[in-house]
């Protein structure tokens, strides 16, 4: 009786290893020894960067709001402040949105937080 091999699930898993490194440069496409470790480390990288890219989207808003409130004589931190005393609660991705695509409604609540700021001090 002949011998049982492992061919099949050792080919599948080779092949899906190379499958994963198709578009990458050199050996590390073509190599197994090399390619496992490529793939392994792509693996880590889009890990770790699905958490940067949330850090990343973060920094854009507040630079877009920052920029926005900028041109209504306002930084940012007074006018976070001056929403957060009117009780206004919008997301720093939906205030980025409105600062690019409608300045007029930013604008009003630029001066309704300006009016706030007043009566506060």
């Amino acid at each position: 009786m002949s011998r049982a091999m492992n061919n099949v699930a050792s080919r599948a898993r080779r092949k899906k290893i190379l499958s994963r490194a198709k578009g990458f440069r050199g050996k590390r496409k073509s190599s197994i020894r090399q390619g496992t470790e490529a793939v392994h480390r792509a693996g880590q990288y889009a890990y770790r960067d699905r958490r940067v890219r949330k850090r990343e989207f973060r920094k854009l808003w507040i630079i877009r709001i920052n920029a926005a409130a900028h041109l209504h004589g306002l930084s940012y931190s007074r006018f976070m402040f001056g929403l957060k005393a009117l009780e206004i609660e919008i997301d720093r991705k939906q205030l980025a949105e409105m600062a690019v695509t409608d300045p007029a409604a930013f604008g009003k609540l630029a001066t309704s937080v300006q009016t706030e700021l007043a009566k506060a001090s």
